[in-house]
């Protein structure tokens, strides 16, 4: 179908050094020097290429290299990669090109190299500085690895994440807080907290049904993002998104494109694409499409993801769904009267209460449009 411009491309690296326990994601454990991973990268070059030729790849503003692990990969592969991208886009300052790096496998070369590349965030798998949470998770790095990994990145890198978890058996509060504490004191700019989740067929679902594992305690998963919020906040972090906190202006792009209805392209394996006109969006993952929206869905669907966002959505946007979507302010009135949002400045906002209460929030805005 004719289609907007993609905006964000995302570049999915499925391989790691291991398989962490709670790992759902497209990915699998392989040696680094594996002739498989050389042929992947060769072909996800091609398709940049092939991109490129069609015209898809102009007016793209972020770049992510996701995974897996993309440091896992290696330098040489990684060099290849980027300079394809290079030669294939816009790949000037001002668009963000974010890769995700492991402490084990990220050295000061490697950051080195792909900054002169053209990579200009350094998203970080550390989880934890605490190394007896991160033998539960099973991670191939501990807390010194962690803590040299971000040295190295902040030798290029002033735009620096880290990824730290909660909510994992026999993490204390005080062991979260202090790995938050940690990531202020190494002078990152941006951490996003995630609650371990079980996802069904993982490592982690069978110690749980086994009851070699205790479930995820949600009021201590809630009690930890409590704790993620005043510490970042008395540090000078904003929290934009559910999961993510910045100092100003390290805000990472290429999620709020996700959240905003950005269209966004996904190569490789298991990445998803996002098309959309103004009567359709459609998402697609490995040649099968998982979603085919129209108008009114795309309305409703978009108000949910707002949601996501702590700045919500603007009266503006509202009534512009209101014109597809008649019931939209009643629903959110009827939020805003549970304190699941709030309404001021002309935005409705997800209050701390809806987000943790999201089922809730985001349900009632989807099934504006069945």
């Amino acid at each position: 179908m004719p289609h907007d411009p993609y905006k964000a491309l995302y570049l999915h690296l499925p391989f790691c050094v291991k398989r962490c326990g709670y790992c759902d994601f497209a990915t699998e454990a392989m040696a680094a020097d594996d002739a498989r991973i050389d042929a992947y990268v060769e072909d996800l070059c091609l398709q940049i290429r092939r991109k490129a030729r069609e015209g898809e790849l102009g007016a793209l503003e972020t770049v992510y290299l996701g995974g897996g692990t993309p440091s896992h990969v290696g330098l040489s592969r990684l060099s290849m990669l980027l300079y394809t991208l290079s030669l294939s886009m816009r790949l000037e300052p001002d668009v963000e090109c974010t890769m995700e790096a492991n402490p084990e496998s990220l050295t000061e070369r490697m950051v080195r190299d792909v900054w002169a590349l053209g990579v200009n965030r350094l998203s970080i798998g550390v989880q934890s500085f605490d190394d007896a949470v991160l033998a539960v998770l099973g991670r191939a790095h501990d807390a010194d690895g962690a803590r040299r990994a971000v040295a190295a990145a902040q030798t290029r890198f002033e735009n620096v994440s880290v990824d730290l978890m909660c909510g994992i058996p026999g993490q204390s509060a005080e062991s979260f807080e202090a790995s938050v504490r940690e990531a202020v004191a190494l002078g990152v700019t941006h951490v996003s907290v995630y609650p371990l989740t079980i996802e069904p067929h993982t490592p982690f679902d069978a110690a749980v049904l086994s009851g070699e594992m205790p479930e995820p305690d949600d009021d201590a998963e809630a009690a930890h993002m409590e704790i993620a919020a005043r510490v970042l906040a008395e540090a000078g972090f904003a929290r934009y998104e559910v999961a993510s906190y910045a100092r100003e202006g390290f805000e990472c792009r290429h999620n709020i494109a996700y959240w905003t209805g950005v269209p966004y392209l996904g190569l490789g394996r298991s990445a998803a694409t996002m098309t959309q006109n103004a009567e359709r969006r459609m998402r697609v993952q490995d040649g099968r499409v998982t979603d085919d929206l129209d108008a009114r869905q795309m309305a409703a669907e978009d108000l949910m993801l707002g949601m996501r966002m702590t700045r919500g959505v603007s009266d503006d946007q509202v009534a512009r769904a209101a014109a597809f979507l008649p019931d939209a302010p009643e629903a959110l009135a009827d939020l805003t009267s549970q304190g699941l949002v709030v309404h001021e400045g002309g935005r409705f906002r997800p209050t701390e209460r809806g987000w943790l209460c999201g089922n809730d929030l985001y349900g009632r805005l989807y099934a504006l449009a069945p």
